[in-house]
């Protein structure tokens, strides 16, 4: 049988993320392991996307566990109840990772990958959990391996968009550097004017105290342990929590004023590959392109042009 065919599905093409996990971590070619492959890797067959539907609420369900035993009444009446379950949910995933490892045929790639990391880290709190209870809380890590549900749903369509959100953020370090770097000498500098003001008398008993409640103050969260007491403090104070609204605004304009760009320019690029030739109809001629690439034939000038 052909690496690139399975049961049930010969002659349909490979998942792209199917493809990739085959090249990375290595597809049995027969037998049992690529059947329990094609079952847990490859979430584009009917069975392989009910594992991983089922595996996905398995994880979730022992979340929702873990968070309930942390409520001290539910574990004084429930704990018992709550520790099985545990146990059962890591026996069954210590399971699901033993058969990732034997039906690959790279199982080393596949451990020290993300999610061979992420799927042992799902594992090991329990075991830990009975030499130092207070690891037990850890078993949460298991809620990255919610990212499988990008494969599952079929969520990397948005993969574009995605990757336009991380070329606008890219583009923005440096302006968001800048700000950062700006809002960090503006605290210190109110928050040496705080000290100066009020003094420990009112509870600023150091320079780095004060900066914590400019920081605060600032970011209009205001916790209220420490307040001025002063006129002149409160006066500050009021320049301090309007100059706050502006800081939240900066980082959201930078970035939305890249994504803006960017889309942009993505439009114009379709819009300058979607001109046709109106002798030959090639297409995916440049912006500023006046003969046709494969005939010579002269182009349409573009709307606006």
């Amino acid at each position: 049988m052909s690496a690139r065919s399975t049961p049930g599905t010969a002659g349909r093409a490979e998942a792209p993320d199917a493809s990739a996990n085959a090249q990375r971590y290595g597809r049995p070619e027969a037998g049992w392991r690529l059947a329990l492959y094609t079952l847990i890797f490859e979430a584009d067959t009917r069975a392989g996307r009910a594992f991983d539907v089922a595996l996905i609420s398995a994880i979730l369900l022992s979340i929702v566990v873990v968070v309930l035993d942390s409520v001290a009444p539910l574990a004084a009446r429930h704990g018992a109840l709550f520790n099985a379950m545990e146990w059962g949910f890591t026996a069954l995933f210590t399971l699901e990772y033993l058969a990732r490892l034997m039906c690959v045929q790279r199982p080393l790639r596949y451990a020290g990958s993300f999610y061979g990391v992420v799927d042992l880290l799902a594992i090991v709190p329990t075991y830990l959990a009975l030499l130092v209870p207070g690891l037990s809380a850890l078993i949460d890590v298991r809620v990255l391996r919610l990212l499988r549900v990008v494969r599952v749903f079929k969520l990397s369509r948005h993969a574009a968009e995605a990757e336009m959100l991380r070329l606008a953020l890219v583009a923005s370090t440096r302006k968001i550097t800048v700000f950062v770097g700006f809002v960090l000498m503006v605290v210190l500098v109110m928050g040496t004017l705080m000290y100066v003001i009020e003094g420990p008398a009112h509870g600023y008993t150091s320079i780095p105290v004060s900066v914590y409640w400019a920081i605060t103050t600032m970011t209009t969260v205001g916790f209220g342990d420490i307040t001025p007491k002063t006129d002149v403090g409160r006066m500050v104070t009021s320049v301090m929590m309007l100059l706050g609204w502006g800081v939240l605004a900066v980082p959201t304009g930078i970035v939305t004023a890249e994504l803006s760009a960017r889309r942009s320019g993505a439009l114009a690029d379709a819009e300058a590959r979607s001109r046709p030739c109106d002798t030959c109809g090639a297409e995916g001629h440049r912006a500023d392109a006046r003969y046709c690439h494969r005939c010579g034939a002269r182009l349409t000038a573009p709307p606006g042009a």
